[in-house]
């Protein structure tokens, strides 16, 4: 049976609004996928193949829901997912005329007991989310691909029954097969939207009129490093709400909840359509209200179809005075989006609807518990590039194709084109003993614009986080990268005009089990042992005055490198192993607010070597085995503040987090420690204090 629906289920029967408790216990069908999640740019958003986005939570903290930025902890969407409503009838003209009828992929938690959790979508057995991408260098790159990270799949309305035979509950499907593909990048300018290409398909014999599609979502802006989804109904009734006429966007934002750890928005966006429709719509619902007919809670697919139509209550519709006040207040709502009436969609033919899923963070300095125009500046910004994508070879946006915008010259227009920087460079760092050594390669000087069909490669920048970073309630990689060097080309009005000689190698340099030319080095010194750095180095090119294309640099979080100095195995066997920080006091400035959240490191390691800690009575109470992949990175402190798992250590040293064996904390006191070397033989000792 479903995840979700199960989840759902238990969610009421037991009054509950978070995520079930324990997902391990629970198993989704075969054939339903909600394993894939974008990655490439700055959103963690979580998609399947039954029309669903997000996860209801129901694989926090593993995978993310709608995570920004991503790996921040910071989540937008519980979930959300596809509707479409529809009349059926016989003929063109109407002939036995039924409905309306609406297909959810969900609906909110308010309706569960009548619904089922209205997931009605479903594939085909062995069925899976195909992801593959425009990238040279990815694994799943494929020419097919739109983006930098495309997920496609199917799924359709027409079974009443799930996996293993269980009824739909109160399902009337319209007879829509679904083709879903969607587009993410890791462009600067581009990597915190993602696009959501609907193409539905009438496979059901008869006629559909009056035909709306829409998404629904089931928004809450949190900072999960702050508080749990876990915490109950008050994790989720703090979002406000509002809609944008000019950029078709519904939004949701963090009202009085973990306020200046969430300062952002989710925005749901409609992009557009290949065939002719009245309007766009916009409504939003309490959870679990009956009563206020206003912002009642759709029960039935009539109730859900006059919401689809853009009511809230009677024949209020926005932008309505009261609604449009009252849905900034912090409370628990849905939002819907919807276009339409499409006029009918025959027997055998398909229509094409494409959203977004836009993030952004607030602009200025007002409070974030606010929502005024100028704080949603990186909001519409966003939006506006969304449209960009959408448009593609389209500039001015008349769906027709004029003189001037057949770039490709297939004399059709070309959606889901950005302006496109250079290629990232490869990059590698070593970590050393307070300091870090960056290398990367010149394949970016070797692209070429899909736009001005030139090769406009300009120079490189290079970008770190500094010691402390990781440790903020609200990691925002993005932000936290910032610029230390500039390298360009010269003569020319673009960039600083620095040259490359600086850093350029007289000769291209590689390493064991890595063929990668490495052209350029680059040294940073002065950093701290046993602290978290994060390098990044993008290109950037020198834009083009004809098409109007400004300077448009790679993405920082592409090719990020995450490191922590140290010193390597020394080659002189006479070297004193030691610990740091020694005295180590209790809640040292790089420790968590835990006991599990504690380090500290063993340095001047051999290559391979155990490591064992006693207390003065001789005691054993711990035994670490310490090689160059088995370096105490699979501590907490790690899973916590660096959750990707991909630091690089130095491979002399090993984090500990003081606790024993018996999985204790130890106490304050002096304790001693021997290393054997299992190359050698040798054996070292040791000691080390413990002030709590």
């Amino acid at each position: 049976m479903r995840i979700l629906l199960r989840f759902l289920l238990i969610l009421f029967s037991a009054s509950l609004i978070s995520a079930q408790q324990d997902p391990d216990k629970l198993r989704k069908s075969l054939d339903d996928d909600n394993s894939k999640f974008t990655n490439v740019g700055n959103i963690g958003l979580t998609i399947t193949n039954f029309g669903t986005y997000g996860h209801g939570f129901t694989l926090w903290p593993r995978q993310p829901s709608c995570e920004y930025p991503i790996g921040s902890g910071i989540e937008h969407i519980f979930d959300g997912g596809l509707w479409i409503g529809a009349f059926t009838s016989n003929d063109s003209i109407g002939t036995g005329r039924q409905g309306p009828f609406v297909t959810t992929a969900a609906v909110d938690a308010a309706s569960v007991s009548a619904r089922g959790g209205g997931f009605e979508f479903t594939n085909k057995p062995g069925d899976r989310v195909v992801e593959r991408s425009a990238l040279l260098d990815s694994k799943v790159y494929s020419p097919l691909a739109v983006s930098h990270q495309d997920f496609v799949m199917e799924y359709s309305d027409t079974s009443k029954t799930l996996s293993g035979g269980e009824i739909i509950p109160d399902h009337n499907p319209i007879g829509v097969v679904i083709h879903h593909e969607s587009y993410s990048w890791n462009l600067s300018f581009a990597n915190n939207f993602v696009i959501m290409n609907y193409w539905i398909k009438n496979v059901s014999g008869k006629y559909l009129d009056s035909v709306f599609v829409g998404l629904w979502t089931d928004a809450v802006v949190r900072n999960t490093n702050i508080t749990s989804p876990r915490s109950g109904s008050t994790f989720f009734d703090k979002g406000g709400n509002g809609y944008s006429m000019n950029y078709k966007i519904a939004y949701e934002f963090d009202a009085t909840g973990d306020i200046g750890f969430t300062d952002s928005y989710v925005g749901i966006q409609f992009l557009g359509s290949n065939a002719d429709f009245d309007s766009v719509n916009f409504v939003s619902w309490q959870f679990r209200n009956t009563s206020d007919p206003n912002l009642f809670a759709p029960q039935n697919d009539v109730e859900r179809y006059r919401k689809m139509e853009g009511y809230f209550g009677g024949n209020n519709r926005f932008p309505w005075q009261i609604s449009a006040s009252s849905l900034k207040s912090p409370s628990n709502r849905s939002v819907l989006i919807t276009a339409g009436p499409f006029r009918n969609i025959s027997p055998g033919d398909s229509i094409n609807v494409v959203f977004a899923i836009v993030t952004a963070k607030k602009f200025g300095t007002d409070p974030a518990a606010l929502d005024n125009e100028e704080q949603k500046t990186n909001l519409y910004t966003s939006a506006e590039w969304a449209l960009r994508a959408y448009y593609g070879e389209d500039r001015n946006r008349n769906n027709i194709l004029d003189p001037g915008e057949d770039l490709d010259g297939d004399g059709k227009i070309t959606r889901y084109i950005l302006p496109t920087p250079p290629q990232n460079p490869k990059v590698k760092v070593i970590p050393e003993s307070q300091k870090a050594t960056i290398y990367w390669d010149r394949r970016s000087e070797e692209s070429i614009d899909p736009i001005t069909g030139e090769k406009d490669f300009e120079g490189y920048r290079l970008y770190r986080t500094m010691s402390g970073f990781d440790l903020t309630a609200s990691q925002d990689l993005n932000v936290a990268l910032v610029k230390m060097a500039e390298f360009d080309s010269l003569g020319n009005n673009v960039g600083l005009n620095t040259g490359f000689s600086f850093v350029q190698l007289s000769e291209p340099i590689t390493f064991p089990g890595d063929t990668t030319q490495y052209w350029y080095k680059f040294e940073v010194q002065n950093l701290l042992n046993g602290w978290q750095y994060v390098f990044s180095v993008t290109a950037f090119d020198k834009g083009d005055i004809t098409f109007n294309l400004e300077s448009l640099e790679s993405g920082k979080l592409v090719n990020v490198i995450k490191i922590i100095p140290g010193v390597q195995p020394p080659s002189d066997e006479n070297v004193e192993i030691g610990v740091y920080p020694n005295p180590y006091y209790a809640n040292a400035y790089w420790d968590g607010n835990s006991e599990r959240l504690r380090k500290i490191y063993f340095y001047n390691l051999p290559a391979e070597c155990e490591i064992t800690i006693y207390t003065l009575a001789g005691d054993v109470i711990k035994r670490l085995y310490h090689d160059q992949s088995s370096n105490g990175s699979d501590l907490r402190w790690f899973q916590t503040f660096s959750k990707d798992g991909k630091q690089i250590m130095s491979g002399g040293e090993h984090a500990w987090d003081l606790i024993t064996d018996n999985d204790q904390a130890i106490a304050t006191g002096l304790y001693l420690f021997s290393v054997k070397d299992l190359t050698t033989g040798n054996i070292k000792t040791g000691k080390f204090l413990i002030v709590k």
